[in-house]
């Protein structure tokens, strides 16, 4: 969920509008650490509580999406409730949480379960307000590609990147697991999305990031299946 989430991040900050949504209406730059929890926790709630619960904070995100509007670079006007954004900010989520899954924890994943997990958390989308909401891969693949034209990177977008990328871990000895979390994450974008923040592809890197992901992610498994000793 870490490395999906970084990676999420990476590619929603390529649209203007989330971009600017979070600069202007955000104290992220003050707080990352507490806007990735508030994010998470939203997430769990609405994967693992209650329909009670889930649907009191689907209705604190849609009344606070509803505050969020002001104006791009370029003059227009965007609105953090709008549906075509919403469905962006969902389809990098989905996309990007769902190929962690399957780089670090069920490599032969099959097309049908991929269909399945997008049809499932697609209902979270649409009671936040999205549309379209894909219901497959295919679907899922075609929305991203159908979004390429209004993408842009620039010292804005880099920014945000390096506050995301440089964040300070928790402690000392958790610093190399968040290099490699890090790492990991920049691997699960698109080629062209990599190319947009400036990375650089390259398959020895990408083999070495993930094995190191891997590695932690087995580490972890491991961990909570490991008796407790009396």
């Amino acid at each position: 969920m870490t490395v999906g989430g970084v990676s999420a991040l990476l590619l929603q900050m390529l649209h203007p509008a989330a971009l600017t949504g979070v600069w202007e209406h955000s104290r992220f730059r003050d707080d990352m650490q507490g806007r990735l929890r508030r994010t998470a926790r939203f997430i769990a709630v609405t994967t693992y509580a209650g329909r009670t619960e889930a649907e009191a904070a689907i209705a604190r995100v849609r009344d606070i999406h509803e505050r969020v509007r002001g104006t791009l670079a370029d003059g227009s006007s965007y609105a953090a409730s709008d549906p075509r954004l919403l469905a962006w900010i969902h389809v990098c989520e989905a996309t990007s949480f769902l190929d962690a899954w399957i780089a670090f924890a069920e490599p032969t994943m099959t097309i049908a379960d991929q269909d399945r997990y997008f049809a499932q958390i697609g209902t979270v989308a649409r009671r936040l307000g999205a549309e379209p909401v894909p219901q497959t891969r295919t679907e899922a693949k075609q929305l991203l590609a159908s979004f390429r034209p209004e993408l842009r990177a620039d010292a804005r977008t880099r920014e945000v990147a390096r506050l995301i990328m440089s964040q300070p871990a928790p402690s000392l000895a958790m610093a190399p697991a968040q290099s490699v979390v890090m790492r990991a994450a920049v691997t699960l974008l698109p080629r062209w999305a990599r190319r947009m923040h400036g990375y650089r592809n390259g398959l020895l890197p990408d083999i070495a990031a993930r094995s190191g992901a891997y590695a932690l992610a087995e580490t972890l498994r491991w961990a909570f299946r490991a008796p407790v000793a009396s």
